[in-house]
């Protein structure tokens, strides 16, 4: 599990330690205590990933395209 805070990670590096979060609680090797503080980092993951891929899906909405489909610039999206 890294130490790098989750508010801090990028995408790919916040879903590579989710998977591995993951990929530990379904082993079910880990005792209880070590779950429990699993659980609570793939959660804050999970979320952090949700986040970045919104944001993503609103910049993608915001391009513009002109008559022939071609992008011909942004729309200002609230918030970004």
């Amino acid at each position: 599990m890294s130490e790098k805070p989750v508010s801090e990670m990028s995408f790919e590096d916040a879903m590579r330690e989710l998977e591995t979060v993951v990929g530990q609680l379904e082993r079910g090797d880990v005792a209880l205590e070590d779950s429990i503080k699993l659980y609570e980092r793939g959660a804050e993951l999970k979320k952090r990933c949700e986040a970045k891929l919104k944001e993503a899906e609103e910049k993608v909405a915001a391009i513009t395209l002109d008559g022939e489909g071609q992008p011909n610039g942004l729309n200002a999206v609230e918030g970004l």
